[in-house]
């Protein structure tokens, strides 16, 4: 499970924008809180990063079904943030207590809150996931942008049903995993795993139905909506700070649904970013 920590989001942009959120932690909400989401529109607020922005938009479009949605901009966003008429979808960088710049760039559903005050501290955070290093893109989080809108959407759709789906926090879509990754074949890029796994590891761990593929063969599994696969990703600094974090995440290539998360701080060399030796041991015990 992604435990709660600290950590301090801006919005992601080629500009600097001087707002910061102290988030509370990954979920903060429980499922009263989130009665009123089919009723209230959601703002997608775009930051002025074009790329990131035009991708955001159109999986927007392509899988938001939850609520109705608008799209706005940061100012827009800082005259309704204090309203609870809306909750407010953003990429925003997160930096970590330890970070001195932001790592990490996450998708974010808050909700509008009277209280919120200066900054956007006293916001509601429904749920966040990692998209891709604050420090620029690879490309493959434009790929899987898609079936991060997604999530978060499946999970608000779960909290919303559940009190208990709240209190677990992203670990609710390791029950994915838990329940169908033995019947999976995964396809994990050569790239998203850690530095410090080693052939007895994979040795060990993988099975006949477990590959090492190229990110680009990866990718395109997903893509192409290959059957019965699991295709990896990591989310990381790409110059990782003190306090930096790396994420691994599996997605099924079908259905484009998440299916494992997984976090650790990156501390070198024993825990480099990427799939550790640990994760491996995780996945290969539910197969």
């Amino acid at each position: 499970m992604i435990t709660s920590v600290k950590r301090f989001i801006t919005f992601f942009s080629f500009f600097a924008f001087s707002l910061t959120l102290l988030a509370q932690g990954t979920v903060t909400t429980r499922k009263y809180r989130l009665s009123d989401f089919p009723d209230k529109v959601t703002k997608v607020v775009l930051t002025g990063n074009s790329v990131l922005d035009g991708a955001l938009r159109q999986e927007v479009l392509n899988y938001w079904t939850l609520s109705a949605f608008e799209f706005c901009t940061v100012q827009e966003f800082e005259a309704l943030k204090s309203q609870d008429l809306y909750y407010f979808l953003m990429a925003a960088e997160s930096r970590f207590k330890g970070e001195e710049t932001p790592g990490i760039v996450f998708l974010t559903l808050v909700k509008g809150d009277k209280g919120t005050g200066q900054g956007v501290s006293g916001m509601p955070e429904i749920i966040s996931l990692p998209v891709t290093s604050a420090q620029g893109s690879s490309g493959r989080d434009l790929v899987y942008m898609g079936a991060l809108v997604q999530a978060v959407q499946d999970f608000t759709r779960a909290a919303m049903e559940s009190e208990a789906v709240a209190y677990t926090g992203s670990d609710w879509f390791n029950g994915r995993y838990t329940r169908e990754g033995k019947m999976q074949q995964i396809y994990m890029a050569r790239e998203d795993l850690a530095a410090s796994v080693g052939q007895a590891d994979l040795d060990k761990y993988l099975d006949e139905d477990w590959h090492l593929v190229d990110a680009d063969e990866a990718d395109a599994a997903y893509q192409n909506g290959t059957y019965n696969t699991l295709v990896s990703y990591v989310v990381a600094p790409f110059t990782p700070d003190k306090g930096s974090y790396s994420y691994q995440l599996l997605f099924k290539a079908q259905s484009h649904e998440l299916f494992y998360i997984h976090r650790h701080k990156i501390k070198e060399p024993r825990a480099p970013e990427g799939f550790l030796a640990e994760d491996l041991k995780r996945l290969s015990q539910k197969r």
